[in-house]
Formats: structure tokens, C-alpha cells, sequence
């Protein structure tokens, strides 16, 4: 038998966590458009592109690691393709999924979010304390493992 909360008491800490993710999530898209919005981005663009800086990436890895649908990446990384933000490139691992990368020009929108990104970042340290930030950077990390440990046991 499990110590410390009651049944109650932790669903009521898991309610409350999902709940602050979800206003989270919602908080950070909003900075997210912001910030993108004088480099000709969305945020949504923005992660994609984020997500293949260092490498080339086929559309179905960058949605896992993002944890958002493969359709919907797909659109994204069309439409940055089509903006010339993007590229297509053979995929030697897979005929048919192909590898997506920016152009030069998808780079340099990324670079103009630059400025504005560490300003927040530097705004969120001091309002928060570094090592606040860290930790909670660290929970948050914490807290998707356990979730992903937990999807891979019970398939959900």
C-alpha cells in the first residue's frame, strides 16, 4: 500500500498538474507567436523548423519527439517547403519519407527570433531565480518520462 497522499489527494495533484500544463502550453504558444511574428513565422513553423536545425528529419520523427501528430507536421512542413523556408531531401534509411531541412532562409528566421528568445529567457530567470528555472525545467522533464515510461507499460 502506497503511503503519504490519499487516492483523492493525488488525483487531485495530477488534475492540477494537467491543468497547468494545459494553461502552459497555452501561455507558451502565445509568447511562441509573438516572438515569430516579425520573422515571417508562426509558432507552429517555428517548432518544425526548430526541430531540424542540428539534422535532417523525417516529418513522422519530428512529430514524435514533438508529440504532436504526424498530419499535422505534415502540413507544417509542407507549407515552409512551399515558402521556400524548407526542404525535401532523399531519405537513404526510407525511399518514401523523405528528410526535412531549412534553407538558408529558414535559418535566418529562426536567427531574427534570437534577440526576443533570450530577452524572455532572461526576464523568465530573473522573475524566477536560476535555479527555480532549472528546476523547473527538470520537473517538467521528469514529469514526461514518467509519462512516456507509463504509455510504454500500458500502451496508452
Amino acid at each position: 500500500m502506497r503511503e503519504g497522499l490519499s487516492v483523492r489527494g493525488r488525483q487531485e495533484l495530477l488534475s492540477r498538474t494537467a491543468l497547468g500544463v494545459f494553461r502552459l502550453n497555452g501561455q507558451f504558444l502565445a509568447v511562441s507567436e509573438e516572438l515569430a511574428r516579425p520573422a515571417g513565422l508562426t509558432a507552429a513553423w517555428w517548432q518544425v523548423l526548430g526541430a531540424v536545425l542540428t539534422r535532417p528529419l523525417p516529418v513522422a520523427e519530428i512529430a514524435r519527439t514533438m508529440g504532436i501528430t504526424r498530419q499535422s507536421v505534415q502540413r507544417v512542413a509542407d507549407r515552409l517547403a512551399a515558402q521556400g523556408l524548407a526542404e525535401y531531401l532523399p531519405n537513404p534509411a526510407h525511399r518514401r519519407a523523405k528528410l526535412l531541412r531549412p534553407t538558408e532562409e529558414g535559418r535566418a528566421a529562426i536567427a531574427r527570433i534570437g534577440p526576443g528568445h533570450a530577452e524572455l529567457a532572461a526576464r523568465l530567470t530573473d522573475l524566477l531565480g536560476e535555479a527555480a528555472f532549472a528546476e523547473t525545467a527538470a520537473a517538467l522533464e521528469r514529469l514526461s518520462e514518467a509519462l512516456t515510461a507509463l504509455a510504454s507499460e500500458t500502451g496508452v
